[in-house]
């Protein structure tokens, strides 16, 4: 198992991020060059570590936005996009087939550009409730800062079980 990559984030004063919790990128976590169904493959490896509730096939949005009540998982199935995380202030990452990030509550998400043919396969841990904030709502970044600390950590790693690196990489609350 590879490590991933952790990536934190500042509040950029519109997107709050994760002050205490690293974004986490799997490169080329799960092979899919032989896959005759990327989608089900990651939505599979998503539901046997816990992360398939509320799961989802589409793209990432082309705005700024991120979820204040919620961690979320983004599994790459078909297609390359440059992805900026973070805010305007964060990291801009190209992600392709394989390719899983695991992002923290309050984390801002953003596709600049795809190769076209985008699957991404979403999917979230058993506890949280799912919402949609912009980065250009205030009320929702003030309303994001008392609600981002409560979220629950999840009991498992969405690539790698409940002995992935995510549970040693997320400290307690």
């Amino acid at each position: 198992m590879k490590k991933p990559l952790t990536f934190f984030f500042k509040d950029d004063g519109a997107v709050p991020n994760n002050p205490r919790l690293p974004m986490l990128i799997y490169k080329s976590a799960i092979d899919l060059t032989q896959s005759r169904d990327p989608e089900g493959d990651i939505e599979k490896m998503f539901a046997a570590n816990d992360w398939g509730h509320g799961g989802w096939r589409n793209g990432i949005f082309p705005f700024a936005h991120y979820h204040s009540m919620i961690h979320e998982v983004l599994g790459i199935a078909r297609g390359k996009a440059t992805v900026r995380f973070g805010g305007d202030q964060g990291e801009v990452l190209e992600v392709g087939p394989g390719d899983i990030a695991v992002l923290p509550a309050g984390t801002g998400h953003q596709r600049l550009s795809d190769s076209g043919g985008l699957v991404v396969i979403g999917g979230y841990p058993p506890t949280g409730t799912y919402n949609l904030c912009r980065g250009d709502h205030p009320a929702d970044r003030i309303a994001a800062l008392k609600t981002i600390p409560n979220v629950a950590k999840p009991r498992s790693d969405p690539v790698a079980g409940p002995a992935g690196p995510l549970l040693g990489l997320w400290p307690d609350e």
